[in-house]
């Protein structure tokens, strides 16, 4: 998939939740480089500030949410404040995730269980709920919702984040199928192994050297936010560049 990378975002905004490192940061940042306004969504002030030097260095403006996801009527407030301040939601970044323990099915703790399919399931729900009035604002509203390989090859001690992830993306299709006729285009993205804090906890003895950094699969990501892409519901694999066909099980 190579589309225009240049592609102008001047006057749009664009929401990113987990922006304060890894993907979510630097697409936020290859957001702004386009023109975009920022709304940065983490729990981690430090990071969210640090993102809005790096964006205005790139001529652009943010906005901070210092935002934990657990917090579900903050997350319906936040739809309201976007509403209130700009009526409408060009861009939504649906990035931010957990992964839980990397354990048998069997010795997940409960708790552990739980709040990964709360903050990678259910707070997910609940933002497209919050935002979804404000995308049909938009002449060409653009949603990127993030999936992972493992939810199509499955891997052992994978479970709680996989069964997560594969939630996610079921509803991020029917979500597309449901606004297929309107401007606003759904589509999951799978960045594959990458740099980052995450994978370093799931796999800690793997040479982080070996993979691409975050900064690298965000600038194929962002590729979703252009205002030129037709493509709804896919799931595009960044490490291949493109979008994968479906199938249906034999």
């Amino acid at each position: 998939m190579e589309k225009n990378q240049t592609f102008d975002l001047k006057g749009r905004v664009a929401l990113v939740t987990g922006a304060s490192r890894g993907i979510g940061y630097h697409l936020a940042l290859e957001l702004a480089k386009r023109g975009a306004h920022i709304i940065a969504v983490a729990r981690t002030v430090g990071g969210l500030e640090e993102l809005d030097d790096q964006i205005v260095k790139a001529g652009s403006t943010a906005t901070l949410v210092p935002l934990d996801l657990h917090d579900m009527e903050a997350i319906d407030r936040l739809g309201n404040e976007i509403n209130e301040r700009w009526h409408k939601l060009d861009v939504l970044v649906a990035n931010a995730g957990v992964l839980g323990s990397i354990s048998p099915v069997a010795h997940v703790e409960a708790k552990t269980f739980e709040d990964v399919f709360e903050i990678n399931v259910i707070s997910q729900w609940r933002l497209i709920r919050a935002v979804e009035p404000l995308l049909k604002k938009s002449d060409c509203a653009r949603a990127i919702l993030f999936s992972s390989g493992v939810v199509h090859k499955p891997r052992a001690f994978w479970g709680p984040y996989a069964a997560s992830k594969a939630a996610f993306e079921v509803l991020g299709r029917c979500w597309a199928d449901e606004l297929k006729n309107t401007s606003v285009k759904v589509n999951m993205a799978s960045p594959g192994a990458t740099r980052t804090a995450m994978r370093a906890q799931a796999m800690p003895g793997e040479d982080p050297n070996t993979l691409p950094s975050a900064e690298e699969i965000a600038a194929k990501i962002v590729q979703l936010a252009s205002p030129d892409l037709e493509e709804t519901g896919g799931f595009f694999d960044a490490r291949k560049n493109r979008f994968l066909t479906y199938h249906v099980p034999d």
